[in-house]
Parts: structure tokens; sequence; C-alpha cells
């Protein structure tokens, strides 16, 4: 059987993907000179299946080392695409550490990027040393107070509207360096792991490590709540804690509106 089975043609669709990936391997998610990025990699495999030129455009960039259990892309396509036989095909000629989780037509104007409502991302961390979890989650050794670092994850909750500039990489693009911040909390996995979870309407380029570093601060006691709030107000980068290993960064899940599926119904 011809991995290139008849299809049907129709007005130019719009489609989102869900993907997941092991970003170890990957120069981050957004194509650039020089490095191999996960867009690069799905582009060309949706190209080779397609047979056309298919450029996709996700919902956010995830850097160097992180990893995504939703990240979310759109593609423009002619064809009327079959979920379950295209998700098989892409998946077949994707590596081992990228794929396809779900494809769905969406209306014509959503857009991965700015549709958008809410992105979240969990970091984890775990105390001793464990092969299994390497590459996966951040060893960090030092005891740490759990119940400061909640603390602190709740004053990100109740500023609701904030500038978090003091969490942003230099030299970015941004225009507005405000975000809202809807969830924010630390749990305790088992003994010696635990997760941070974080969601918001947008993040900041490096933002979450930061926040995860200087949160790791507190519960080192070498940084204060007081100081927290103070390092938030002062809007500079170099007040905050450090930027923690990526490997420990998952983006877990990308929301919206629930009206751009209606086409489908």
């Amino acid at each position: 059987m011809s991995l290139y089975d008849p299809y049907i043609e129709t007005d130019l669709m719009r489609y989102f993907l869900t993907i997941k990936y092991r970003g170890a391997a990957y120069h981050g998610w957004q194509i650039q000179q020089n490095a191999l990025s996960v867009q690069e990699v799905l582009n060309q495999a949706l190209s080779q299946i397609l047979r056309e030129p298919i450029t996709t455009v996700g919902s956010g960039r995830t850097d160097a080392g992180v990893h995504a259990q939703g990240q979310v892309a759109h593609f423009n396509s002619n064809r009327l695409l079959a979920e379950e036989e295209y998700l098989r095909k892409f998946n077949a000629v994707l590596p081992h550490d990228i794929s396809i989780t779900e494809l769905v037509a969406v209306t014509d104007d959503t857009h991965a990027r700015f549709s958008a409502t809410r992105r979240s991302y969990q970091y984890f961390i775990h105390q001793k040393k464990n092969p299994f979890l390497n590459g996966l989650s951040y060893l960090f050794p030092t005891k740490i107070d759990v119940d400061l670092m909640n603390k602190a994850a709740q004053q990100l909750v109740e500023r609701k509207k904030q500038n978090y500039a003091c969490f942003s990489k230099s030299k970015t693009q941004n225009t507005s360096y405000d975000c809202h911040i809807f969830r924010a909390n630390w749990h305790v996995l088992e003994e010696d792991r635990l997760v941070f979870s974080i969601s918001a309407n947008r993040f900041l380029r490096g933002m979450v490590r930061a926040i995860v570093g200087t949160m790791l601060d507190i519960g080192t006691q070498t940084t204060s709540l007081t100081n927290f709030a103070d390092i938030i107000a002062s809007h500079d980068r170099r007040r905050a804690g450090r930027s923690v290993d990526a490997c420990g960064l998952f983006l877990t899940e990308v929301t919206y509106p629930a009206e751009i599926y209606q086409q489908n119904d």
C-alpha cells in the first residue's frame, strides 16, 4: 500500500496540531539558521506526507532543551485530512522524540499564537540523583521550604496583570512585559520530587525558568518573601534569581476558545 493514498481536494483549510517532543536534541521550537529546531523537523515531515510545502506556526517559542506535552501549531492545506489516517502518516516519518497527538480543523482566522487564551507550564525537580530522570527533571539536592515557595507563588496570582520584566531575558523584541498569571503552585510528587505548575495568558522569554530560580532562592532562604515583591517591582532582571536548567521545563497545554472548533460539529 502506497504511503500516499488518493486524497480529496477542498478549499484552503486551517488545521491545528497538538505536539509532544523531548527537547534535548533541538535548539528550541523555532526555525533558525545553523541549528536544528522542532519546527524545522515538523515542517519537513508534513511537507513529505502532503507533497506540498508546509510551514507551521507555533503557539510560542520553547528554548533549547525545553520539552512539550501540549505544544500547538497551525498550518494550511487544500487537502481534506482525516484525523486518524494522517496522524498515523505524520508520526510514521517523525523521529522518535517528536509525536503529533491531535489533528483538527479550525476556523480560517484562528491563529495558534494569537488566538490562545492561556498557556501552562510545569517544572520538575528531583532532590536525589536518579538516572531515569536525567534530562527530564532538574537535580537540586539542597533542602528547600516548599511552603515558603508556595507563598511566593501566591503573590504572583494575587497580582493578576503585572509587569514581569524582572523575569524576562534581555534583548527581546517585547513591546510589553505585562502578563496575567492565573495559577502558580508547588506540589510534592513524592519524598524527593516536586513540580511547579503555572498558567498565564502569555509568558516572556525565559520567564518560567527565572521564576523557578528565584523561588528556589526563597525556598533555601537566601531571598525573603519581601525581597521577592521588591524584585518584581524593580523590573530588573539582575535582581531576580538565576535561570534554572531547561531540562525540567515542559509546555503542558495551550488553551483556545471553544468556538474555533465549531465548524467541525
